[in-house]
């Protein structure tokens, strides 16, 4: 099954990344976690997101089409990247996702990968 690991950051944990005196150990971390669910042979891609800031969301009410820089949500957490994860169950998901960094200091979420359609079903 595929699993969808979200890994949620608090403002701190970002600006770990600019400043160059912590940048090394918070890569370091990440570097740590990629490298052993790929050699636990569980990594099916991924990747960490630049800050919510430079987000922009969009949305469409009553033919309407709103553009709003930065995220849409306001929250303490925002998204910083994710992991996809090959595994046999939910539970060894969870037990990645524990091992995630930011699962001390922000959140990680973890939800399965939707199939896709069978293609008779796909629109042209």
């Amino acid at each position: 099954m595929k699993f969808a690991v979200v890994v949620y950051e608090t403002q701190e944990d970002f600006a770990l990344r600019s400043n160059p005196a912590t940048v090394g150990p918070y890569m370091a971390a990440y570097m740590a976690y990629s490298k052993a669910l790929a050699e636990a042979g569980v990594a099916d891609g991924g990747a960490g997101l630049h800050p919510p800031a430079t987000a922009t969301s969009i949305r469409i009410r009553d033919g309407k089409q709103t553009v709003q820089d930065g995220p849409f949500i306001e929250s303490k957490e925002q998204v910083g990247g994710f992991f996809l994860l090959n595994v046999p169950d939910l539970e060894t998901a969870l037990k990645w996702a524990a091992k995630c960094p930011s699962a001390s200091s922000g959140g990680v979420e973890v939800r399965a990968v939707l199939s896709p359609p069978p293609s008779d079903h796909v629109s042209r």
